[in-house]
C-alpha cells in the first residue's frame, strides 16, 4: 500500500487557479480531504457529490456548528451589519426542507421557462448592442466588455434596478461574497460590511416602493409573493424585510458572478481549443452541448457548502457531526469513473449534461434556465458576428481572481474580424 501523497494547498492562489492536478490525486488517494488550515473536509467524486447533495437530513444547507463559526473577522462584519442595518437570516440557499421548500416555491412563481423565453428578444437586443459597442475596434476586453454588463444589466432589469449603475450592483454582488471568496482581515470586513449596508439601504427603499406601486419586475413579485397567482389557494405570511434582504442578496450575487464567470471561461476554452470552435461553428446544433461541457470542464461554481448533522461516512472517511462539508463540483465534473477522458475538452461528450456544475437535489440552481439562455443566445450573437477570434496578449499567470468558490478571470482581451 502506497503512502498518500501530498495534497498541495487551497489557499495557494497558484493551486486555487489551476487545481485539477491536486483534484485528481484526492479523487484517487483521498476522496474526502480535510484541509488541514480551516478543518473543512473537501467531498471530490461524482458519485459521492450526489450523495451529499441529494441527503439535506444529514448534510444541512442550514449554518451551523463548524459551519457558522465565524471569525474575529466574519462577527466583526457580523455585528456591523446587524447594528446599522438587518440582520443576516437564511432563506432559500441556505435552510433545509420544509422551510426551503417553501421559499423555493416562492421563487418557481417568479424564475420560469416561460418568464426566461419572454426575455429572450431582450437577451437577444443587449447581445448585439454589446458587441456593436467594440466590434469596429477589432478588439475588446471580453470580461469588463461583454461578460460582466450582460448577466449585470439582465438581472438590473428583471429585479427593477437601474440598469445604468450595474457597476454599483456589482460591487454590492463583490461585497456580499467577499468573505466566502478569501480571508479577510477585520478591517476589510467591516470595508465589505459598509458596502453591504449601502445595499441594504438601497433595496429597503425599492420594497418600500414596491409593496405600495407594483410593477412587472422581480422585487415586485417578492413583495408580493405571498399572494398566489390568480387567487389560487390562500396567502402565505409576507416575506420579511430581513428575508427579502436575503433573498436580494442571494439573486443579486447569483446574477453576476456565476454567469459573468461562465461567458468568460465559455469563450476561453474554445479560444484554447480551436477544433472545438471550428466545430462549433460548422454546426450549431452542438451549442447546447457545449454550453454543458464548458460548465462540466471548467464550473464556473467551484463548490458550495454543507454541514453535517449526525456522524456520517463517505467514501470510507468519517465525519463527525457538526463539521463543515464542501462540495466540490468542479472535482465532481472532472472524475474519471463518470465522464470518459474528463480532462479532455469535447463538445461532443454525450453525457456532458450530466454535470452538477448547477447542483443537485433540491437546492438544484434556481436561476439555471436564466443562466442556459444567457449563454446560449450570448455565444450565438458572438459567433454570428466575430470571426477569427483570439487572444490579443498572453493572460496572466495566474488568470483567475483568487476565490475558493467561484472561477472569475480577471480579463480575457480578444481580437477579431468582424463577420
Amino acid at each position: 500500500m502506497t503512502d498518500t501523497p501530498e495534497i498541495p494547498s487551497f489557499l495557494d492562489p497558484a493551486v486555487q487557479d489551476d487545481p485539477f492536478d491536486a483534484y485528481a490525486l484526492m479523487r484517487e488517494h483521498c476522496p474526502v480531504h480535510r484541509l488541514p488550515e480551516n478543518g473543512l473536509h473537501m467531498v471530490t467524486r461524482y458519485d459521492d457529490a450526489r450523495a451529499v447533495l441529494s441527503d439535506p437530513v444529514s448534510f444541512s444547507n442550514a449554518p451551523s456548528g463548524a459551519g457558522a463559526r465565524l471569525s474575529d473577522s466574519g462577527k466583526a462584519a457580523r455585528d456591523h451589519i446587524a447594528e446599522h442595518g438587518w440582520d443576516r437570516t437564511h432563506t432559500l440557499q441556505r435552510t433545509d426542507p420544509p422551510v426551503h421548500t417553501h421559499y423555493r416555491r416562492l421563487l418557481s412563481r417568479v424564475f420560469t421557462s416561460k418568464r426566461v423565453e419572454q426575455l429572450s428578444p431582450r437577451m437577444e437586443q443587449l447581445c448585439h448592442q454589446l458587441i456593436d459597442k467594440f466590434i469596429d475596434a477589432g478588439e475588446c476586453e471580453f470580461v469588463s466588455d461583454f461578460a460582466l454588463p450582460l448577466p449585470g444589466i439582465i438581472i438590473c432589469e428583471q429585479l427593477g434596478l437601474d440598469a445604468t449603475q450595474y457597476p454599483t450592483f456589482k460591487r454590492w454582488a463583490d461585497a456580499m461574497l467577499a468573505s466566502a471568496q478569501r480571508v479577510l482581515t477585520v478591517e476589510e470586513a467591516i470595508e465589505e460590511a459598509v458596502v453591504e449596508l449601502e445595499a441594504q439601504r438601497h433595496l429597503a427603499a425599492e420594497f418600500d416602493r414596491r409593496r405600495d406601486d407594483p410593477i412587472d419586475d422581480l422585487i415586485s413579485a417578492l413583495v408580493h409573493a405571498h399572494q398566489p397567482p390568480d387567487g389560487e389557494g390562500a396567502e402565505d405570511e409576507p416575506l420579511t424585510i430581513e428575508e427579502l434582504q436575503d433573498l436580494m442578496h442571494q439573486l443579486i450575487t447569483g446574477g453576476f458572478e456565476t454567469t459573468t464567470a461562465a461567458l468568460g471561461t465559455g469563450l476561453w476554452l474554445l479560444l484554447r481549443h480551436p477544433d472545438q470552435l471550428a466545430k462549433l461553428r460548422a454546426d450549431r446544433t452542438l451549442l447546447n452541448n457545449f454550453i454543458d461541457e464548458s460548465l462540466r470542464f471548467d464550473s464556473p461554481v467551484a463548490g458550495l457548502w454543507r454541514t453535517t448533522t449526525c456522524p456520517v461516512t463517505v467514501a470510507g472517511t468519517e465525519i463527525p457531526a457538526d463539521a463543515a462539508v464542501m462540495v466540490r463540483y468542479a472535482s465532481a465534473n472532472r472524475d474519471e469513473k463518470k465522464f470518459d477522458n474528463p480532462d479532455v475538452f469535447d463538445i461532443e461528450r454525450p453525457n456532458a449534461k450530466d454535470h452538477v456544475a448547477f447542483g443537485w437535489g433540491n437546492h438544484f440552481c434556481v436561476g439555471a434556465w436564466l443562466a442556459r439562455a444567457e449563454l446560449r443566445i450570448a455565444f450565438t450573437a458572438l459567433l454570428d458576428r466575430l470571426e477569427d477570434i483570439e487572444l490579443a496578449r498572453p493572460l496572466d499567470d495566474i488568470p483567475h481572481e483568487f476565490s475558493f468558490m467561484l472561477r472569475p478571470l480577471k480579463e480575457l482581451p480578444i481580437r477579431f474580424r468582424p463577420s
